[in-house]
């Protein structure tokens, strides 16, 4: 349950963060919310600019940190200072390939530390809640690992504890799909055109990259083409 009061949310400029941006304007107003977009050495800026004009559409103050430094000898293959090459097929697909464990678009403990970066911004905004838009699909077979129930539990804790209990982590969609996103997010009127979940930095989605199959499928569910192919 969203908490009265005031949110910062983490907003990487795609799908899941959007949609949670627009349930805490929904609920709390869009002067009682913030939104937090940071980069972290990604390929890219896509996302960056997605964030920006979804900020503008919702009319929230948006900050920005750049953490790219931190991830500077990562191999990733979602940072602009990798060798790798970006995958392409289904999560489910990569793990096996890889013999299980995280895919090669994991960023190395990246959303503890965004987390991490965003409790000490919330504070100093006197926000009683830190919003985060982990969900089902990508923990699943820990893919992600950060972005499991657990670690979420886990963080959730370590927020509370080190912020002396005036600050808590939610984070919604946890159990959810991505089709249970996009069913709130239609919901709710969420501007998917804005938004941006391609791997790739083109003008247009890949469509072959995993993040945007997951995409696909979920728009698919629900009988809608998603909204971003046609911007």
């Amino acid at each position: 349950m969203i908490q009265q009061g005031k949110a910062l949310v983490l907003c990487s400029g795609g799908l899941d963060s959007t949609v949670l941006l627009a349930r805490y304007v929904e609920r709390l107003g869009a002067a009682s919310v913030y939104a937090l977009s940071i980069s972290y050495g990604q390929r890219h800026q896509r996302e960056v600019e997605a964030a920006r004009a979804v900020a503008a559409r919702y009319g929230v103050e948006q900050r920005f940190l750049d953490l790219g430094a931190i991830f500077a000898d990562s191999a990733c293959s979602l940072l602009a200072g990798s060798a790798e090459p970006l995958p392409t097929g289904a999560y489910a697909e990569q793990q096996v390939a890889a013999g299980g464990g995280p895919v090669s678009t994991y960023v190395p403990f990246r959303n503890g530390l965004f987390l991490s970066a965003a409790a000490s911004m919330a504070l100093s905004l006197e926000c009683s809640v830190v919003g985060y838009g982990a969900h089902h699909d990508d923990w699943a077979g820990a893919a992600y690992p950060d972005c499991s129930v657990e670690f979420v539990g886990a963080m959730a804790r370590a927020v509370s504890e080190g912020t002396g209990g005036q600050l808590s982590l939610e984070a919604p969609f946890v159990a959810w799909s991505k089709a249970d996103i996009v069913a709130e997010g239609l919901r709710l009127g969420v501007p998917f055109e804005l938004t941006w979940s391609c791997y790739e930095g083109g003008e247009a989605p890949c469509g072959r990259c995993a993040t945007c199959l997951d995409r696909a499928a979920a728009f698919a569910a629900h009988g809608v083409v998603d909204p971003a192919l046609a911007a």
